[in-house]
């Protein structure tokens, strides 16, 4: 798909029409093969769009509306299907694009490993980046039973290589013991459980640098996100979610890009997820789309 071209299925609700005019452009990274539980995240992002339609287009938290940001949904980027290697260089190279076009991208999952190759494009453009990751799994595993692509590896191969000491981790509950014993022998910040306040304590220390934050909706208690692969209780609640998003937004840092990961709405059947998912990526487009301009 060309990056101007309209989307023809669903789009997220308030989307523009034209590319060349948006300041961010919405899309999807439809893959799942590397799953180690329960499969089902690539169809995360057309759910999101569905259930946007439900969404009013303005943010009480923000005090801001959609209508006030020019952001283009680009629909799922195409992936072949079960070749993790080649999907994750597509990805790339339709980042690299954007980013050459002046666009913020705003990704959704699709499982975790996709946010490596978007972090790994937005890196080249800013080195000086930083990330900000929020999830209940560490994720920083070197392989999966063998498998370096596994969605259990995107944040140790993103601080392997921007420097461990420029990834920040909250929300975090699980996690082999090596895990942690890595981040922590190799001055990478993780919060345990929590995400608000110890990420109101960092953000200072971030400001004026560029910031790229990836959400595995599994940060989420399952009482609050039951729609996810690989669940785990002893989560924040969607409000902590929200605050936290609102936070990075009414801070000093330049967030350059963003994704929500890891909704899969076969086990959800209330739609609990998606629609929680969808409001996310509403306050995501509000604050960070327009966070130079507040």
């Amino acid at each position: 798909m060309r990056f101007d071209e309209a989307y023809s299925g669903n789009i997220f609700i308030g989307a523009q029409q034209e590319y060349e005019n948006s300041e961010v452009v919405l899309y999807g990274m439809p893959m799942d093969w590397t799953v180690s539980y329960r499969p089902g995240s690539r169809f995360g992002p057309g759910r999101i769009r569905e259930v946007s339609i439900g969404l009013e287009e303005y943010s009480p938290y923000l005090d801001r509306e959609l209508e006030e940001i020019n952001y283009f949904d680009a629909g799922d980027i195409p992936l072949p299907f079960g070749n993790a290697a080649k999907s994750l260089n597509l990805i790339e190279d339709y980042i690299d694009g954007l980013l050459a076009d002046g666009k913020f991208p705003l990704g959704m999952g699709g499982e975790h490993l996709v946010s490596w190759p978007v972090m790994k494009a937005v890196a080249k453009k800013h080195p000086d980046l930083a990330i900000i990751h929020m999830d209940a799994h560490t994720d920083l595993r070197t392989e999966y039973e063998g498998e370096p692509l596994s969605h259990s590896t995107p944040i140790r191969k993103i601080a392997e290589l921007i420097g461990p000491s420029n990834v920040y981790s909250f929300g975090i509950r699980s996690g082999m013991k090596e895990e942690f014993q890595w981040a922590k022998e190799n001055g990478m910040h993780i919060s345990k459980f929590e995400v608000l306040e110890p990420l109101k304590e960092i953000l200072p220390t971030l400001a004026g640098r560029p910031v790229y934050v990836t959400i595995d909706i599994d940060v989420l208690d399952p009482a609050h996100a039951p729609g996810t692969g690989t669940v785990d209780c002893g989560g924040i609640t969607s409000k902590e979610l929200l605050a936290s998003i609102h936070a990075i937004a009414r801070s000093e840092v330049n967030v350059v890009g963003g994704d929500l990961v890891e909704v899969a709405p076969i086990y959800d059947s209330s739609e609990q997820t998606a629609n929680t998912a969808s409001k996310l990526i509403r306050e995501m487009l509000l604050g960070w789309g327009l966070v130079n301009k507040k």
